[in-house]
């Protein structure tokens, strides 16, 4: 009988996890979420306003900063609110549809993120290499298809995966290992046949955020290849000045998420503390920074957010 009601509660829902072990204090480790939850969704606001209201902001580089900025809101808010409704109210439920719907919304604006960053590093490259045929070469309809197809290349992929989720059969405890859904932790809970979803994930994760970091990294190549012939040394310090708010935002966004893809894949004996620590940092850090590494780098958004708080 019981077996029986297990497999009835699992078959219609999934139970989210918290930091094990630390469940007493719950309402204090969910007193940082709360702040980097308020810091995102006021952090990221204000770059969209500020972008939006400024006529003098609507140059390329800044509006690449507003497609990041709608890309952090999105995946703050698709990711914090099961987080804090674990550690504030102990609420560890989500129904199959609800994980199904966070897990592509997740997924699908890490996607975004990535082609938005890779965008960003095109953006510098020219900027840097032909600076005379900036205006003319990123115009604004070249942006608005570019940013369409970053959002559609997003979903598009993590549809299939998500469909083919929703099809599977259920039959275990169905506990997941992160407070909000991922698709190779939702995944591992299937009792059904899963190579194809394993492979095509693994398939898409090289061709959409390996190939973004990798086309990423040639752009700097070619940046620091342009800056070495600039005979100023000024120069050369002030075009390498304009990437490093955008070499921040590639690091905090790629480092912890390439760490966990490589212990998801290789350190099975690896502790589920450390999991669970690298999910929230790929996925709550970056809209938590992003804001504040741009605000500080970027003077003339820094003076505008000045000008905005004074008055």
């Amino acid at each position: 009988m019981s077996a029986v009601n297990d497999t009835q509660f699992s078959s219609t829902v999934f139970l989210l996890t918290g930091i094990p072990g630390m469940e007493d204090v719950n309402f204090w480790i969910s007193v940082p979420f709360c702040i980097m939850y308020i810091i995102s969704l006021v952090g990221n606001s204000v770059i969209l306003f500020i972008i939006k209201t400024d006529p003098s902001l609507h140059d390329p580089m800044y509006i690449f900063l507003f497609l990041l900025a709608v890309t952090d809101l999105g995946l703050s808010i698709s990711t914090t609110p099961t987080v804090l409704g674990i550690y504030l109210f102990n609420f560890r439920v989500i129904s199959f549809d609800a994980c199904f719907t966070q897990l592509f919304f997740i997924h699908s604006f890490q996607s975004i993120e990535s082609a938005v960053l890779l965008l960003m590093a095109f953006d510098r490259v020219i900027a840097i290499r032909d600076p005379l045929r900036y205006a003319s070469i990123l115009t604004l309809p070249k942006i608005a298809k570019m940013g369409l197809v970053c959002v559609l290349r997003g979903m598009t992929v993590m549809l299939p995966l998500t469909i083919l989720l929703r099809r599977y059969q259920y039959c275990r405890d169905n506990v997941l290992s992160h407070s909000y859904c991922l698709h190779q932790d939702v995944m591992k809970m299937a009792c059904s046949d899963i190579s194809f979803n394993l492979i095509y994930g693994l398939f898409t994760k090289l061709l959409t955020m390996g190939l973004d970091l990798l086309l990423i990294f040639f752009s700097y190549v070619i940046i620091l290849k342009t800056v070495v012939n600039i005979a100023s040394q000024t120069e050369c310090l002030r075009a390498l000045n304009t990437c490093v708010s955008h070499f921040c935002a590639v690091l905090l966004f790629y480092t912890p998420g390439i760490s966990l893809s490589v212990i998801y894949r290789f350190g099975k004996g690896s502790s589920p503390l450390l999991h669970i620590l690298l999910s929230y940092l790929s996925l709550l850090v970056p809209p938590l920074m992003n804001p504040i590494v741009y605000s500080v780098k970027c003077k003339h958004l820094r003076v505008r957010l000045i000008r905005l708080l004074f008055k």
